[in-house]
């Protein structure tokens, strides 16, 4: 194995590490601003995230957590109202560009606030912590494109995207082999053997619909079908739909955030299909998290809250193209 200073390793990425310090000074002082509590949750927990997309990290017959988000959940059940964390969170994800297995993610939540509400929260804090470090909102997307962070990001619902991207009309409701179907007719990659509906609804995302948003400026795709609700609750005016949006710049994904679920009894369903899922996948079997939805139980009020990829985030504003810029270490060099 070749040998490689620490000084020849870090060399590259010196800037990116510089930057990488300023956003979270530039961060705290946003959400203290705005009366926000900082958190912080352990990181080995009984239960972790069970959507079947995620691999979780095993650890001495606990797990890593896939997110902070149950235990957040029951500080919000606990009285609390405004509150984040930045912590390290573990996925068992194939390694590339923009995945590592252990990262960092930004999560905060908001009671009252609604899904507008955050959408608007979260402008305000991307073009605030390009100003701070970089003076301009001005940035270079993943797609080495001009972007601009400032407030007025496009909003697009996930239907006007297939639409626009391939020509494709869903409801929702066809079974996976007509979506099936009807990606193939659209042009989608997708094998015959595939035939749930949640697979071919991401090939189509990752394929022909992801690549395409956040040109020029951010874009918040919205109103999920129900199907991909994950913990968000159903649309009240249309329960077709979750309430429920993800941030793209340059084609890359930034956020994941929710109006949250706070009915008890349609959260242990959620988990308990997601549960079945999985065993039909032949994935580990993983445990309910009882502690969270006695939290549920016990009553968490109207909250909307957000997950941000801090490492992404910082690739934007830094103009890295490879995770491992803007990593003190990638999980090769340990």
């Amino acid at each position: 194995m070749e040998t490689v200073t620490e000084r020849e390793r870090l060399a590259s990425r010196i800037q990116g590490l510089r930057l990488r310090g300023e956003v979270m000074w530039a961060l705290r002082g946003f959400f203290r601003e705005r009366g926000y509590l900082e958190v912080e949750t352990p990181q080995r927990v009984v239960a972790p995230g069970m959507e079947p997309h995620l691999r979780p990290v095993e650890a001495s017959g606990w797990w890593l957590a896939t997110s902070p988000e149950y235990q957040m959940k029951r500080l919000l059940a606990g009285g609390l109202e405004r509150i984040y964390q930045v912590c390290h969170a573990f996925r068992d994800e194939e390694r590339g560009d923009h995945h590592v297995s252990e990262f960092t993610i930004l999560e905060w939540y908001r009671v009252g606030a609604s899904l507008s509400d955050l959408m608007e929260e979260t402008e305000e804090l991307f073009s605030h912590l390009a100003r701070a470090t970089l003076s301009t909102t001005l940035v270079t997307g993943p797609d080495g494109r001009a972007l601009d962070l400032a407030p007025g990001w496009e909003r697009l619902t996930v239907a006007e995207a297939f639409r626009r991207h391939l020509d494709l009309e869903y409801t929702g409701e066809e079974t996976g082999p007509e979506l099936a179907e009807a990606a193939r007719r659209a042009g989608v990659g997708v094998p015959e053997h595939v035939l749930g509906w949640d697979e071919v609804f991401t090939r189509i995302m990752v394929d022909r619909v992801e690549p395409h948003l956040g040109r020029g400026r951010p874009t918040i795709l919205h109103r999920y079908p129900a199907r991909q609700a994950a913990l968000s609750r159903l649309s009240r005016d249309d329960p077709r739909f979750a309430d429920r949006f993800e941030v793209y710049a340059g084609g890359l994904e930034l956020a994941n955030a929710f109006a949250e679920l706070t009915d008890p009894a349609e959260q242990r369903a959620r988990l308990e299909a997601d549960r079945q899922v999985r065993r039909g996948l032949g994935l580990v079997d993983l445990p309910l998290d009882e502690r969270f939805l006695g939290a549920l139980e016990q009553g968490i009020p109207e909250t909307s809250g957000i997950a941000v990829g801090i490492d992404r985030l910082v690739m934007l504003l830094v103009g890295a193209d490879r995770i491992d810029q803007v990593l003190t270490f990638a999980p090769e060099e340990l």
